[in-house]
């Protein structure tokens, strides 16, 4: 190949109703390399690579593989032409097993064409050995966590054996240990020749496994850099066009009297005999490695699974939650950690969806109160700065960060006093995750009690008063804030054994 890059993309457009997505954009990959596209959510990243593995077509420009021009009507095509990616939103199908999730459309045949199972699990076992994934071929996806989920998306990806593997948002659900694990195999991957398209929010990845970045914004090219001539400031000042100052602005609160008092809390192995209070004006993180048990603990308080045991307490009374109605009633709210499948309804508007959880307040007599409704959803909207045309957009034309908004602006309107938040800003904006953390510390502020589960590290330690470290289903310690260390967190996470070695 004479073509130094192994991928040229020129002069691509997007229009969709309403929004030009891409401008007339050029993006050119190397063999062998890492190559981050940045830039906030709505910059035009995904949509662009979407036309590249042929998702979408392109209103205008040229793809040029290996030197040759090309044309990628569709996925097949795109599969066939070297080109695999995988999905920011993760899709399986959850009555599949593992491995015949991975082998869709392309299972192994037998005699009288069956399919052969017994080689599909093999194959998959094999592919899981070869990048160390610990997941059993013959579960059923339904039965995984998100981060698992992830894992075997990123392993079906790289068993295409393409040239160009495309990784939007890949480490949105894993923790810190399953994010080095993936880091090691891009390394391997790019050692082979691959080119890897990567996009991420998150900062120091860019700098830890990138050869170079480009730079979107509002679907226009901003520029194209090698990583290491940029440092963090410059790169979010070349993303959202001004600098942000202040990642995790964590303000002071008056931390008052215990609003929330868990003891003795047990659901089987997943949660063990979790104690802990809750302060009004608190934002108490939850860390851990991925099936620590952070998650089952807030399904578990908010009744979405029953505890087998264990005392709830609320203002200093006992409390019941079977279900999450009784969890409402009590004062929770829970933000789940996929907003996709379990928080946004796609096709109901933005109105619809901020308000479904509150609306027995809005229906007394059985009647929607639809201008209360109205003035309250958009007083919601104004306190929040969500960015959306009308309250009659449907919610799933906005940005990542704008959802979250939305939803947080559904439980606020439940007139919550405990607010538990399941990875706040997954897969949202470097900008948009400035403007949840200021809302979760304004929220502090005015007297909520907030339970955060984050897998982001430094967003553990910038926006924590006191830290809970899980670990297989039990609490490992609670740290203060001032105390806080990303190796005291980590040593905590990975259990006694792992501290004494």
């Amino acid at each position: 190949m004479t073509d130094e890059f192994l991928l040229r993309m020129e002069g691509i457009s997007k229009h969709f109703p309403g929004v030009h997505a891409l401008d007339n954009v050029d993006l050119e990959v190397r063999p062998g390399t890492v190559h981050a596209l940045m830039g906030e959510n709505g910059a035009g990243k995904s949509t662009l690579m979407k036309i590249l593995i042929g998702m979408y077509s392109s209103d205008g420009g040229t793809i040029t593989l290996e030197g040759k021009q090309v044309t990628i009507p569709d996925t097949r095509t795109g599969l066939g032409l070297g080109i695999s990616m995988i999905h920011q939103e993760l899709s399986p199908v959850p009555e599949m097993t593992v491995a015949e999730n991975i082998w869709l459309g392309r299972e192994p045949m037998g005699p009288m064409r069956l399919i052969d199972y017994k080689k599909m699990n093999a194959d998959t076992q094999a592919l899981f050995d070869r990048w160390e994934i610990a997941i059993n071929p013959k579960a059923y996806m339904k039965d995984l966590s998100i981060a698992q989920t992830q894992m075997v998306e990123i392993a079906k990806a790289i068993s295409f054996d393409s040239k160009i593997i495309i990784m939007d948002e890949p480490t949105s659900a894993i923790t810190e240990r399953e994010v080095d694990h993936l880091h090691r195999m891009i390394r391997e991957l790019k050692a082979d020749g691959k080119a890897i398209i990567y996009i991420t929010h998150k900062m120091d990845e860019v700098f830890k496994i990138v050869d170079y970045v480009t730079v979107f914004r509002d679907g226009k090219l901003v520029g194209t850099y090698p990583a290491a001539e940029l440092n963090r400031d410059k790169l979010i000042a070349l993303m959202v066009g001004r600098e942000l100052t202040n990642m995790f602005p964590k303000e002071d609160a008056d931390i008052g009297d215990v609003i929330l008092s868990v003891r003795n809390l047990n659901r089987g192995k997943l949660v063990r005999d979790v104690s802990f209070d809750l302060r009004r004006g608190e934002i108490l993180g939850f860390a851990g490695l991925m099936g620590a048990g952070r998650t089952e603990v807030l399904e578990t308080l908010f009744g979405i699974a029953k505890a087998e045991s264990g005392e709830i307490h609320i203002n200093g009374k006992k409390v019941t939650i079977n279900q999450p109605k009784d969890a409402i009633d009590a004062g929770l709210a829970l933000l789940t950690e996929d907003r996709k499948l379990t928080g946004i309804m796609g096709v109901l508007s933005v109105r619809d969806n901020m308000i479904m959880a509150a609306l027995p307040k809005y229906s007394p007599n059985g009647i929607l109160q639809r201008k209360r409704i109205n003035d309250d959803c958009e007083d919601q909207r104004r306190k929040l700065a969500t960015k959306t045309p009308s309250l009659d957009q449907l919610i799933q034309n906005l940005s990542g960060g704008n959802q979250q908004k939305v939803l947080i602006s559904r439980w606020l309107l439940t007139l919550p006093d405990i607010l538990m938040i399941d990875e706040p800003t997954r897969g949202i904006d470097v900008g948009a995750k400035s403007e949840i953390h200021r809302l979760m510390s304004m929220l502090a502020q005015q007297g909520k009690a907030i339970i955060m589960v984050s897998s982001e590290m430094p967003e553990v330690l910038g926006m924590s008063d006191r830290i809970i470290v899980m670990h297989d289903g039990q609490i490992g310690g609670i740290v203060e804030r001032a105390d806080a260390t990303q190796e005291k967190i980590m040593e905590l996470a990975t259990g006694p054994d792992a501290a004494a070695a």
